[in-house]
């Protein structure tokens, strides 16, 4: 069977993989019934979804022809390491500086992967995000989320 699309290819490839894992981790979990699912049942439906994509779109590649079989293109290390490195950083500082701090720092971090870096649009996307983030998990969900440096008591 030939490949016609390289990147339809291995996209779908990767959402099998990363779908089933997801759906593998999820049962580790109670699953509860439909009218009470328990915590691994919208994680489970998640991934097996997410595989079922990731299917449709390996299927695409290998049936339907691309211009010059769409090749994957030179891997970008440099955003991937900015994101992934912004990822563990807020997980590192949100328990210790808290939200506030934290999510701010992630989002003006994870901007510097991109090709153009403007610091008022992140400042203006960090205000966004941590005031929407505060509204959902904080008021909405009532989740215990230190908001402030841990040296000034939450």
């Amino acid at each position: 069977m030939k490949i016609k699309s390289q990147r339809d290819f291995w996209s779908g490839l990767m959402f099998i993989g990363v779908g089933l894992a997801f759906a593998w981790g999820a049962t580790s979990y109670s699953f509860g019934s439909s009218a009470r699912p328990g915590p691994g049942y919208f994680p489970f439906g998640l991934g097996i979804l997410m595989a079922l994509l990731g299917a449709i779109v390996l299927f695409k590649a290998l049936t339907i022809e691309s211009d010059g079989g769409d090749p994957v293109g030179a891997f970008a290390w440099k955003p991937l390491i900015i994101i992934v490195g912004s990822m563990v950083l807020f997980g590192l500082l949100l328990p210790r500086l808290g939200m506030f701090i934290a999510l701010p720092l992630l989002v003006f971090t994870s901007a510097l992967a991109g090709d153009e870096f403007h610091p008022v649009e992140a400042l203006v996307n960090a205000v966004i995000i941590t005031a929407f983030s505060w509204l959902v998990f904080i008021y909405g969900l009532n989740l215990t989320i230190p908001l402030t440096p841990w040296f000034m008591g939450n």
